[in-house]
């Protein structure tokens, strides 16, 4: 069926009022505005007492009352301000009706509209784009002179195309305003969650420290952070959010900012997480949760290392040239109270490394559907082993892009690196 209805039957006032209806729909955006001036021009060219404009709702297809007019232009109630039993014909067939005589028309059955109000003559286009019904126009009259001709019929078949084209056009426009709006939000958040992690790792004698973070959304429940505390301490903390895009992104700030207020109150890594947990459960009702590493680091290399159900990170022994992963331990954050966490101790020698990364790294897939997984990292550390911690963050990463070879991340990706230099 082709949009454009075919016009044998129009006069030139008619004419003249579709080239004015379509001037008016090709000038303006504001998709309102156009509607009201069609179905005003609709109802002085032909008359009507009434018209009503409905719209199909994008998903279930159900018509909606747009505007509904009287004929001193007042805004009608839209409780059923038309007959349901034309609207129905004209959805079903998608071709105009004329009827000058609606009370005896026996083409259909007269619904309770038309007998309550004694409509005489109706009139009802459907708007059509590519075969899809995007709305209706309808007008009627119950004036006993009042009668619609064929040339209504057609010009009413005209502006519906018409405005079924403004229809899309308009919801085109709509949708891609949305979309920069919400591109720009997206992006505006997305700094400010950036701007949450460290601008620039610290630098503390003894350690050299890169890091890096990659959303799959535009938002991420990952992060870290990096910082120094009184008495020449360096705290690092990694961690997960259970969830995705902005809520997590709002649950990831409030996790952050409790327990980088606990380490910097000169809580121990056991007392921050502790109360962080407790903090989270009093007050959250989301069910999300979080996973956390926190480790604090001595000038000597020594440190304390608590984990609260996240991923063990990896040791690189220089001495031995090995990996192994720190050991398991702990709930995730904001899941149950009393959470069991415990500190585990360690030395790092010179050359010593830990590596804190979230799931989004063994996790990264290839095209085969294949995990990343621990190994690799083992292998890929090894491989770096001996330079800079930048150079090792580099390499892994490198690794995983080339091991993925263009599969997008499906989860975030966070990364940091804690090489002891010894004060070398």
């Amino acid at each position: 069926m082709s949009d454009q209805p075919v016009l044998h039957k129009i006069s030139p006032e008619h004419l003249l009022t579709l080239y004015e209806i379509t001037r008016a729909m090709n000038s303006s955006l504001d998709f309102d505005e156009v509607l009201n001036q069609a179905i005003d021009s609709i109802m002085l060219v032909t008359k009507a007492e009434r018209g009503v404009l409905m719209i199909a709702d994008d998903h279930t297809g159900e018509m909606h009352v747009r505007i509904a007019r009287g004929v001193s232009g007042q805004t009608l109630q839209t409780e059923a301000p038309y007959s349901t039993t034309i609207v129905n014909q004209v959805m079903e067939t998608r071709q105009p009706l004329l009827t000058n005589n609606a009370m005896l028309d026996n083409r259909y059955s007269p619904g309770q509209s038309i007998i309550m109000r004694g409509l005489r003559a109706i009139l009802c286009a459907p708007m059509m784009v590519k075969e899809r019904l995007v709305g209706v126009v309808y007008v009627d009259t119950s004036m006993r002179t009042g009668t619609f001709t064929e040339m209504d019929r057609d010009l009413l078949s005209a502006v519906a195309g018409q405005a079924g084209i403004a229809i899309e056009n308009a919801r085109l426009y709509q949708v891609a305003v949305e979309k920069g709006r919400l591109e720009r939000e997206f992006q505006m958040a997305r700094e400010m969650q950036q701007a949450l992690m460290p601008l620039r790792m610290p630098k503390l004698p003894g350690y050299d420290l890169c890091a890096t973070w990659r959303a799959a959304r535009e938002m991420a429940g990952d992060f870290y952070d990096a910082f120094v505390l009184t008495g020449d301490l360096l705290g690092i903390v990694i961690a997960d959010v259970s969830d995705k895009g902005a809520p997590a992104a709002l649950f990831m700030a409030v996790a952050r900012s409790f327990i980088r207020s606990y380490a910097h109150a000169g809580l121990s890594p056991t007392e921050t997480l502790g109360r962080t947990n407790d903090l989270i459960l009093d007050d959250a009702e989301s069910g999300m949760f979080v996973t956390v590493y926190h480790s604090v680091f001595q000038a000597d290399g020594s440190c304390c290392n608590v984990n609260a159900g996240h991923n063990p990170p990896l040791l690189y022994r220089h001495a031995t040239h090995s990996g192994e992963f720190m050991p398991r331990g702990g709930r995730a954050i904001g899941w149950f109270a009393n959470n069991p966490v415990k500190e585990t101790m360690l030395t790092l020698e010179p050359e010593d490394m830990l590596i804190y990364y979230t799931d989004g790294l063994t996790e990264a897939e290839n095209a085969e559907g294949d995990y990343y997984g621990e190994h690799r990292l083992v292998e890929a550390v090894l491989q770096a082993a001996g330079q800079t911690a930048d150079a090792v963050l580099e390499h892994i990463v490198h690794d995983v892009e080339s091991f993925c070879a263009g599969v997008p991340l499906f989860d975030d990706l966070t990364l940091v690196v804690v090489r002891y230099t010894g004060g070398n």
